[in-house]
């Protein structure tokens, strides 16, 4: 069924259809109209077999998921930003329990200053957290990533949280085919969790860990972790049988010169790609970070550019550090273009402008693109 709808209600229609046992929601701009429409779809009975809990914090959000899950339930959240933040010291502890919540994070920027519009600084924050990230590019996307976020959390009992981008993609209306009941239930099975907490079968989770095992339980996470990329790709198979056009945890186009990217920004780096004759890479699957795949595609490029909306303060692009460590050896140049951060828009002449720095040979190996005049002469 084709509809017409903003990317919060596509989100909270595709958990719906994924029964949810419990949803523990706090608002935060730009995601509180996504467990807006769950608490209405609830109020309105919509919802079976489920709880819909509103918390005081981010931070007693995630710790009552962490409790339900570990009971065995089903279990949703959204966030971001300093919600994300204040939700970390929890979900690290998910991570480590290895509770498959699902999260969606609306990308937002990190005050200070105070900004409440879109880019990837928040959600990278966690990304060595042993939490399972997926960025989206659209609401299509988003919408068909809730199913298979839960069968991949539910098959690596790892936390997963899909990253959308604030504003550009929850607050836009766009035409998405909204899958059905039936379609959901054949593809994602009850959840039966291998273990959990019983009182026929009394159980701890999270336990204390003196230093003679506390680094096999971290290594063992890693190992998962690692494994993980083999039940993604086959989640995502299996899904691509319904959705005949769905990729993997990357997506390429063949070049000498390739843009990179993550989440909603792919798609203006795909329309100047097709305009200026260049490839593209589209990162999906950020942890696991897919380092063998994107070798592959990458290591007989002349330029490979990397779009980065999040920073590693003193050093560059936190997409880029990945790129250049999983090309280490191999001889494409590459360049980090910091970009769209706090929202700062990024048209598609400002990819133009960087492909021609790089062309040109006046590229840097890493810049802030996008300032203002006088911040430029300051720099």
């Amino acid at each position: 069924m084709r509809k017409v709808v903003r990317g919060f209600y596509a989100i909270a229609y595709a958990v719906k259809l994924c029964r949810p046992n419990v949803i523990c929601a706090y608002p935060i701009t730009p995601q509180t109209e996504i467990v807006e429409n769950l608490a209405e779809m609830y109020a309105n009975g919509e919802l079976e077999n489920c709880k819909y809990i509103t918390a005081e914090s981010e931070f007693e959000a995630a710790s009552i998921l962490v409790g339900a899950s570990a009971a065995g339930a089903r279990t949703f959240t959204a966030t971001c930003s300093q919600g994300l933040i204040l939700m970390s010291e929890v979900l690290l502890n998910a991570a480590g329990m290895r509770l498959p919540i699902v999260i969606v994070n609306t990308n937002r920027a990190l005050s200070a200053p105070l900004s409440i519009w879109p880019d990837l600084q928040d959600s990278m924050l966690l990304r060595d957290g042993g939490i399972i990230q997926i960025y989206i590019e659209d609401n299509q996307e988003a919408h068909e990533m809730i199913p298979q976020a839960y069968k991949i959390a539910e098959s690596t009992m790892f936390p997963i949280m899909v990253c959308m981008d604030g504003f550009k993609l929850t607050h836009a209306y766009e035409p998405v085919d909204l899958l059905d009941q039936e379609t959901v239930d054949n593809f994602l099975p009850p959840y039966d969790p291998p273990i959990k907490l019983s009182v026929k079968n009394p159980l701890t989770f999270g336990s204390y860990a003196p230093p003679d095992c506390y680094m096999e339980f971290r290594y063992k996470m890693h190992k998962d972790m690692i494994n993980a990329k083999k039940t993604i790709e086959k989640v995502f198979r299996e899904w691509a049988e319904i959705k005949n056009d769905w990729g993997g945890m990357i997506e390429y186009k063949e070049g000498r010169t390739v843009l990179v990217a993550l989440g909603s920004l792919i798609s203006t780096i795909k329309e100047v790609a097709k305009e200026m004759g260049l490839g593209y890479l589209k990162v999906r699957t950020y942890r696991p970070f897919p380092a063998e795949e994107i070798r592959e595609v990458l290591k007989d490029c002349d330029n490979v550019i990397v779009f980065d909306r999040a920073v590693s303060f003193g050093y560059e692009g936190v997409l880029t550090i990945d790129i250049r460590n999983a090309l280490y050896g191999e001889s494409p140049d590459i360049y980090s273009f910091i970009v769209g951060l706090g929202g700062r828009d990024v048209p598609k002449t400002l990819i133009e402008k960087c492909v021609s720095k790089v062309m040109s040979g006046k590229a840097k190996r890493y810049s802030f693109e996008g300032l203002k005049e006088f911040e430029e002469v300051l720099y």
